[in-house]
């Protein structure tokens, strides 16, 4: 299944992904080998993931996400836990 998931970075920034499968993702970020912006950001932490019926959603969704401001990702993160 697609996911769109977002991760705290070690210096408090936010990083938001698309997966279809979310340890590998998170695996690979720590590893330093799926974004050149969390390579210099981690450790990093998965705050909030969201499962999609399709890729499609997913990725729109993904672009939602990163036109939020950080006050507004943080409210929908604390929705989240």
């Amino acid at each position: 299944m697609p996911y769109v998931y977002i991760l705290r970075c070690n210096d408090n920034t936010y990083y938001t992904g698309y997966t279809t499968e979310l340890s590998r993702r998170l695996d690979e970020h720590n590893k330093g080998i799926a974004s050149r912006y969390t390579r210099g950001r981690r450790p990093v932490e998965m705050v909030y993931s969201e499962e999609l019926s399709t890729k499609s959603l997913a990725l729109k969704r993904e672009i939602e996400i990163k036109k939020l401001k950080r006050h507004q990702k943080e409210k929908l993160i604390s929705s989240y836990i």
